[in-house]
C-alpha cells in the first residue's frame, strides 16, 4: 500500500492505495464520495468526470497515485454552504436527468465549460458534454438545463 494525500473538494484526504487503483475507485470506495459514478471504466461514457485543477477528466483513466498534489473537485464539492450550484438546481428544475447516472459527470463537464464561457452556444454545450453518454436519451433536457444555468451564472 502507498500512503498518499489527495486534496478533494478543498479538504486533505489521506488514503492508502495500491499503485494500480484508479482515482474513480479511490474516490468512491476509499474516500466515500459516491457521486462520482463508474460506468465503462474505459473513458468512453463520462460518468466518472471530475475536475482536476479545474479541468474535466475521466477519473477512471487516472491512477490515484498520480492525482496527489492536484486539486480535485467532485459533484459533492460544487455546492456552496448548502446551496446547490446553479447547474445542480437547473438539472432538478428542468428534469435534466432520468435515471441520474450520467448526471454528475454531465454537471461537472458543464461547470468547467461555464467557468470559461458563461454564454455558451448550444453547439458549445453539446461539444462540452460530447464524451458523455446518457442511456436514457435525455440530451434535450440536459442541454436546456445547462443553458438555463449559464443564464443564472451570467446574471449573478
Amino acid at each position: 500500500m502507498i500512503p498518499i494525500c489527495l486534496k478533494v473538494n478543498g479538504e486533505d484526504c489521506p488514503v492508502q492505495v495500491k499503485a494500480h487503483w484508479s482515482l474513480a475507485f479511490v474516490l468512491r470506495e476509499k474516500i466515500g464520495l459516491t457521486g462520482t459514478k463508474t460506468g465503462c471504466e474505459m473513458g468512453t461514457c463520462g460518468s466518472c468526470t471530475i475536475l482536476l485543477d479545474g479541468k474535466p477528466i475521466f477519473c477512471c483513466l487516472k491512477m490515484a497515485v498520480d492525482a496527489e498534489g492536484h486539486e480535485l473537485t467532485t459533484i459533492e464539492g460544487i455546492e456552496n454552504d448548502g446551496v446547490l450550484h446553479p447547474l445542480q438546481q437547473t438539472f432538478i428544475d428542468g428534469h435534466g436527468m432520468q435515471c441520474g447516472y450520467c448526471t454528475p459527470g454531465m454537471i461537472i463537464a458543464a461547470k468547467a465549460l461555464l467557468e470559461g464561457n458563461s454564454n455558451p452556444s448550444e453547439h458549445e454545450v453539446r461539444l462540452a458534454i460530447g464524451g458523455h453518454l446518457c442511456r436514457c436519451g435525455t440530451y434535450v433536457r440536459i442541454v436546456k438545463s445547462i443553458m438555463d444555468a449559464a443564464e443564472i451564472v451570467r446574471n449573478t
